[in-house]
């Protein structure tokens, strides 16, 4: 389905957010090392978290992770060290195109069983769970930091624990940074030296454990409080002390006219008197944070050179290629190459009735919506995408007092 979208002539609303889907699914990998003794609080509803839910409490040896790519690195991970046990992963077209490989070869040299069932370093993964051996692995920091956190999660259960060691530049650090928070809070320290990372053989402690709001949902809103004339934006639970590096929007925003106040109620967004006149900022450790940057960056007339990008590559699509496809539709010429995105204030004719494709990630539905401030009607398509993270997102932003009109015929208006 396809929504035309209308934006209100300013937003002032509430809006409950989602729960994180990386906690929750750092919450159920830990959880279920721990024989799931006490059950999770707050997991996300999002569709990412549904098919490791399933993962779990389904009997099926071949699991269907669709879209998930963080449950396809988790799980081969986790299922990589239950002895005895053997599954298929497998997933979307798409997921049979996003590389593995390095996960792999680090389990296989930890000791596990697994083999690919079609193309070399590619999903789907038949996967002979065993006990692992651990020791010692070296891999680049710039790999996707999923690969390292799936390694760490699962490391206490090896026999001779891990050691791990990160070389050149390492991205997404607050992703790896959470990972081993949540470790913690379930009784596993990893000490630091450097770039290495030792976890000893061990047990995590069951322990009662609840999931803080999404932070990466709240930068939509962020960019919502931007583009509207005017109003405020209340966003219930939000801390600055989170888990998430993408707690982070609430000062990346700050350039662009936002303010956060925070009390215990949880974070309010006003305007601000502050607005740059060009942005420029290295986003290797908040990747998940581009589109909504970008896409508020253009509509701002705000120019920008964004680096960092690499891992967009190889995320739900080609996130740097998605972006330039689909806002120069709407006039605006961006720069690309393999980890950066620029805009020097060049414009072209943008399209009379813009309709921007989703390339079935849920990100590039959510962070151009907002762009119904600037242009009236815009169209997203396949907009059930935001499932993958944020299923209530259409719902709020009607709450928030946008107008949705589905266009395939027999539907009515949101």
């Amino acid at each position: 389905m396809n929504y035309q979208i209308f934006a209100p002539a300013d937003c002032t609303a509430t809006i409950a957010l989602p729960t994180s889907k990386s906690i929750s699914n750092r919450a159920l990998i830990i959880n279920a090392l721990c024989n799931n003794a006490i059950p999770v609080e707050n997991l996300s509803s999002c569709d990412d978290t549904r098919v490791m839910r399933q993962a779990f409490t389904g009997n099926d040896r071949t699991i269907d992770i669709h879209g998930a790519g963080t449950a396809m690195r988790f799980l081969t991970a986790y299922y990589a060290q239950v002895e005895g046990s053997r599954h298929t992963l497998t997933g979307s077209e798409r997921m049979k195109q996003r590389p593995i490989k390095i996960l792999v070869e680090a389990l296989r040299a930890l000791g596990a069983d697994i083999d690919y069932t079609s193309r070399e370093g590619f999903p789907p993964l038949d996967i002979c769970g065993r006990q692992l051996t651990g020791g010692e692995l070296t891999l680049p920091g710039d790999v996707s930091s999923q690969y390292i956190s799936a390694l760490l999660m699962i490391a206490p259960r090896m026999r001779d624990g891990l050691t791990l060691t990160l070389t050149g530049e390492i991205v997404s650090t607050p992703y790896i940074e959470m990972t081993l928070g949540m470790m913690a809070h379930y009784g596993i320290e990893a000490q630091r030296t450097g770039h290495t990372l030792r976890v000893s053989a061990g047990s995590y402690t069951p322990t009662p454990f609840s999931v803080e709001p999404d932070w990466s949902a709240a930068s939509y809103w962020y960019e919502i409080a931007a583009l509207s004339p005017t109003g405020s934006v209340v966003l219930p639970g939000l801390t600055p002390k989170s888990l998430q590096g993408d707690a982070r929007i609430a000062q990346l925003f700050e350039p662009l006219g936002i303010e956060t106040l925070f009390s215990s109620d949880g974070a309010k967004l006003i305007k601000s008197d502050i607005h740059t006149t060009e942005y420029r900022c290295d986003l290797s450790e908040q990747p998940d944070l581009a589109q909504t940057l970008v896409v508020a960056c253009c509509l701002l007339g705000i120019p920008f050179h964004f680096t960092g990008l690499q891992t967009l590559r190889i995320k739900e699509t080609d996130r740097i290629a998605a972006l330039c496809n689909e806002l120069i539709k709407l006039g605006y010429r961006l720069l690309s190459s393999d980890n950066s995105l620029t805009w020097n204030g060049e414009t072209v004719e943008p399209e009379a009735h813009p309709v921007i494709r989703t390339y079935d990630d849920h990100r590039m539905a959510m962070a151009f919506a907002p762009a119904s401030f600037r242009f009236p009607g815009i169209e997203i398509a396949d907009t059930a995408v935001v499932d993958k993270s944020y299923p209530d997102y259409w719902t709020d932003l009607t709450r928030a007092g946008f107008t949705l009109f589905p266009t395939q015929k027999g539907d009515t208006t949101l």
